[in-house]
């Protein structure tokens, strides 16, 4: 069990290095005359629940139920945060509608961790 906990670890970090890099693409790749004002703050926002969710997971392996906790925070990024970067970066709004499933799966996971 202790083993599981640590590779959720190193998720987060991982995690945590991508929303970085991503943050900083978003900071500085974004041009105003290139990108609408509504693609950048898409692309913050998910960006932040990125962050803050890449920090929940250095918590998992504290918890009782890592392999819970962190599966759906993991799969809440991808839903949640994955589906704002792909909007913010190709202006394709065809996979929002995962989204608020993304949502309710980082709501999951931080109800999995007081479990």
């Amino acid at each position: 069990m202790a083993a599981t906990g640590r590779v959720w670890g190193r998720v987060g970090a991982v995690s945590g290095a991508l929303a970085v890099s991503l943050g900083a693409y978003g900071a500085h790749g974004f041009r105003r005359s290139d990108r609408d004002e509504y693609l950048k703050e898409l692309f913050a926002t998910g960006n932040q629940y990125h962050f803050l969710h890449s920090l929940a997971l250095l918590a998992v392996p504290h918890c009782r139920r890592p392999l819970l906790a962190g599966s759906l925070l993991t799969s809440g990024i991808v839903l949640f945060c994955g589906t704002f970067y792909y909007h913010a970066l190709s202006g394709d709004s065809s996979l929002t509608r995962a989204a608020p499933l993304g949502g309710s799966l980082l709501i999951l996971g931080w109800a999995a961790m007081a479990l």
